[in-house]
């Protein structure tokens, strides 16, 4: 009680000293200590921000010595607040900046300051040069001045980028006539750019991108001639880029990329004489390229990829000769690759891939420029890689994929010594593979598959140091063996050599930490299986099926866990996963006659045996009960289902049954094995205890030593399947976007929630059930059917597996709603080479989201999520958690 009283008087002390402090200091001090006091600062950034002792001089500010404050030479004023990085967080109310009339500099960036952002700081600082607010969450209107006419005259500097500011863009800054930077991007500002934007006096920095703006864009913008940079995409505006952006004569920077433009590129372009970089990608421009874009010779970035340019590259490029990015990709370009190209000095990035670009890529390629990244992958050339295109020695990633390519490969792609990735397949490449592993050190991607080549593969392949990706599947002649220290490649990790006609031995399983998948089937490789794969720790997938190997497979858990698919086809190999090894003796065939007769008889007996103890023990009946169900013994339950009436609307293995109290039931019948018997009862009550409203519930289950009857709710098998529901609900996005939602919930519940964690198993929409009468979705069938394959000494790695098929098919479930069915089962491979763009009109058109639509956002950042889930590469998707967490955010970003 005294140590109480103690600590509360001494409390009272230091408050008490702390406002005779404050009101003591001089009003600058007085209040940056009430602004401290305001803040939350938990690193304690603004430790030396206190006064020992009341200054004697009134002149004198006692806050200069502080961290982020600077006063004037005399320090009698305060001239610039730099509080920048400090983690800082809180409101601000906006008076404490009143007494500041002399700061020329206010910078708060980079903190977590929230709420709406004073618009005191716009009435009395007039001779503020500086206002940085970026990077916190701002939200609410910005300020629009004082009855629309701002203080701030002097002002030069203005970013407030990345915070969470909506509705309009404040019109008064365009009375700011010293203003050189605008920074207002990243935001969720709303409507229109006001076509009074296009009279500022000064400005050279202009920054409106990642808003919601929509509208048309102002010709007005044409006025600003001192515009340096402007970045005005990633919005949803209408209409064409306007012409009279032409007249900007000053301008060096413009990026509009993102921005759903559609139309053609102004001719008037070519009067930005120093323009140096153009971004226009993922729009709706149409028609070619204008010529006169060739006079732009300033240019050094040009990126007009992901619209529906057509015709052919414009001779006049000739003239960028300080061209350094050229990106067309994803286009409906047609013709050849100009020799033109390959005179630019400059370039070093070439872009062309997904369009109808033919003939064959100019021999000089590569010879004028250090060119580092060529990609021209999906189009429709022909002939060979031109020798050249890796003399000047920078070339670090070739993509030649998906086009008719044919010859042999260069021996001079072995003198690419940055070399870091090379996408050669889906070609007619022939001849060996001329690759020096050594003379490539850098090397981590390698695919040559899908062509003619022969020779082998290189011997030297262990040498390649930073390689964790070959594929040289479907070379039919390849031939040859495969290298002996193979799998000690350190980095290795994807090898694929499928359909290449590769005979002799598997090399010894030696040092083969990184590898996680091995894909040898259809060839002719022979000998047997070491147990040395055991050292193959990281080894997720092996598929040597179609091959000629021999003898047993190794009881190794590495070996085992593959599957029967990875060795099928080996008519000499035996042992699990594969049919069991029989080994028969010499013995004469009298004795194998009379061992036949004793098994025989042995048999009879043993069955005799097994169903006297199945008769004994078909009446030991348990019976578990979950919450919902009454109490009931498991007699009880046995005689209501005795001839149980099968159902239309379930599977064979289901039927109904009424209990003694009237209450319908839908029943599933497992088979139990002993081996799995306590593996199933296990994973059934953990099932029977998951509740969650996203969940079909399992309301009990009886089983004695063969067989289970599991017990569930009938409500929902009477009523509607999510093909159903689509029918009746093609155009109402609401009730997509709450389907979705539900099921990602309750997956997220079974991976997230649930310990251990229960994968479904079966995501797919004829188990996403609901009650006739409302849209709330329900999760059924979750957990049969990989709780059937589980043993459990490998219950880890089963979940693991199972978990990520259920993010795969969830992502598959997302475009079967959002497409109507047109995407039902869609392959993710599919999925993910189809053009976005084209998904997603396809995607808007089925949902009847317009351009304007302010849905279209949310529709389309739904979309990413559903393409995130399905990517090939296991480690590339988001686990449950993660993907109901975008789903959200996309929700919450357009409310």
């Amino acid at each position: 009680m005294a140590s109480s009283k103690h600590n509360k008087l001494c409390s009272f002390f230091y408050l008490c000293l702390f406002l005779t402090l404050v009101a003591a200091a001089e009003p600058q001090t007085e209040s940056l200590l009430t602004l401290k006091s305001q803040l939350t600062d938990n690193f304690n950034s603004l430790k030396d921000w206190f006064i020992n002792t009341p200054e004697v001089s009134d002149n004198l500010v006692a806050c200069c010595s502080w961290s982020g404050v600077r006063c004037n030479q005399n320090s009698t004023s305060v001239v610039s607040v730099d509080l920048s990085s400090k983690n800082l967080a809180g409101s601000l109310s906006g008076k404490e900046f009143l007494v500041f009339t002399e700061l020329l500099e206010l910078n708060i960036s980079d903190n977590s300051f929230s709420g709406e952002f004073p618009a005191e700081i716009f009435f009395n600082m007039t001779n503020l040069r500086s206002l940085d607010i970026s990077r916190n969450n701002f939200s609410g209107r910005f300020p629009d001045g004082n009855g629309g006419d701002s203080s701030l005259k002097n002002l030069i500097f203005l970013d407030a980028l990345s915070n969470s500011f909506s509705g309009p863009l404040p019109i008064h800054l365009s009375q700011l006539e010293n203003l050189k930077v605008l920074n207002l991007a990243g935001s969720y500002f709303t409507g229109s750019i006001p076509s009074q934007y296009g009279s500022f006096k000064n400005l050279e920095f202009l920054h409106l991108g990642g808003n919601l703006l929509s509208g048309h864009i102002p010709q007005e913008l044409g006025n600003l001639t001192t515009l340096t940079h402007m970045e005005i995409g990633y919005n949803s505006y209408e209409g064409v880029i306007p012409w009279e952006i032409g007249y900007m004569s000053e301008l060096k920077y413009l990026d509009i990329a993102g921005a759903n433009l559609s139309g053609f590129l102004p001719k008037h372009f070519s009067n930005l004489t120093k323009l140096e970089s153009l971004f226009l990608f993922r729009n709706h421009l149409s028609r070619e390229i204008p010529w006169e874009l060739g006079e732009i010779t300033s240019l050094v970035n040009l990126d007009l990829s992901d619209n529906h340019i057509s015709g052919t590259i414009p001779e006049s490029f000739s003239g960028l000769k300080n061209l350094r990015l050229l990106n067309l990709m994803f286009n409906e370009m047609s013709g050849t690759l100009p020799e033109v190209i390959a005179q630019l000095p400059s370039l070093d990035t070439l872009f062309i891939w997904n369009n109808y670009f033919s003939g064959s890529l100019p021999k000089s390629l590569g010879m004028n420029s250090k060119l580092r990244w060529v990609d021209v992958s999906t189009n429709s050339f022909q002939g060979e890689i031109p020798q050249g295109i890796c003399s000047r020695g920078v070339l670090f990633k070739l993509i030649l994929f998906s086009n008719n390519f044919t010859g042999t490969l260069s021996p001079s792609l072995s003198n690419c010594s940055t070399l870091v990735r090379i996408r050669l397949e889906d070609n007619s490449f022939s001849g060996v593979i001329p690759f020096s592993f050594s003379e490539i050190p850098d090397i981590s991607y390698i695919d040559l598959s899908r062509n003619k080549l022969t020779g082998g593969i290189p011997l030297d392949i262990s040498k390649a140091t930073k390689l964790d990706y070959f594929n040289i599947s479907n070379n039919p002649e390849l031939g040859g063996k495969l290298p002996p220290h193979i799998w000690s490649a350190p980095s290795l990790q994807n090898f694929s050599a499928s359909s290449c006609s590769i005979s002799g031995g598997l090399p010894v399983f030696e040092s083969c930490k990184s590898i996680t998948v091995i894909e040898l089937s259809n060839n002719n490789i022979s000998g047997m299986l070491t147990p040395t794969v055991s050292t193959c720790g990281s080894l997720k997938k092996m598929d040597l099926s179609h091959n000629n190997l021999r003898g047993a497979i190794p009881s190794d858990k590495v070996f085992q866990s593959m599957g029967k698919h990875a060795y099928e086809s080996n008519a000499n190999l035996c042992g699990l996963p594969l049919k069991s090894c029989s080994a028969y003796s010499s013995r004469k065939l009298v004795s194998v006659l009379v061992a036949c007769l004793v098994s025989i008889l042995l048999m009879v007996v043993a069955a005799l045996a097994l169903y006297y103890i199945r008769q004994r023990s078909q009446g030991q009946w348990k019976m578990v009960s979950f919450a919902g169900l009454p109490h009931f013994t498991a007699d009880d339950v046995l005689r209501s289902f005795g001839s149980p009436e099968p159902s239309e609307a379930v599977p064979a293995s289901v039927s109904k049954a009424v209990l003694p109290t009237g209450i319908t039931v839908i029943v599933r019948k497992i088979e139990l094995h002993d081996k799995k018997k306590s593996v199933v009862l296990n994973v059934l009550t953990q099932m029977g205890n998951a509740r969650h409203v996203n969940l079909v519930r399992l309301l009990g289950f009886c089983y004695n030593n063969h067989l289970v009857y599991v017990l569930y709710d009938n409500n929902l098998h009477t009523g509607t399947t999510l093909a159903e529901k689509m029918k009746t609900k093609k155009k109402d996005w609401q009730t997509k976007k709450r389907i979705i939602t539900g099921v990602a919930k309750g997956l997220c519940f079974l991976h997230h929630e649930c310990l251990p964690a229960i994968p479904h198993g079966d995501v797919k929409s004829s188990n996403i059930l609901f009650d006739d009468d409302k849209i709330e979705p329900c999760l059924g069938e979750f957990g049969f059917k990989y709780m059937l394959h589980l043993n459990t000494d490998q219950m880890n790695d089963v979940i693991r597996v199972e978990k990520q098929k259920d993010v795969y098919n969830f992502g598959q479930l997302i475009l079967e709603i959002l497409t109507n069915g047109k995407l039902m089962n869609a392959g993710g491979l599919m999925i993910q080479n189809k053009p976005k763009d084209g998904l997603l009109r396809e995607v808007y058109t089925e949902n009847e989201v317009s351009s304007s639509d302010f849905k279209q956002g949310e529709v389309k950042r739904v979309v990413e999520v559903a393409l995130l889930c399905i990517r090939s590469d296991q480690s590339d998707r988001p686990c449950m958690e993660d993907a109901l967490r975008l789903l959200s955010e996309a929700e919450n970003r357009f409310k």
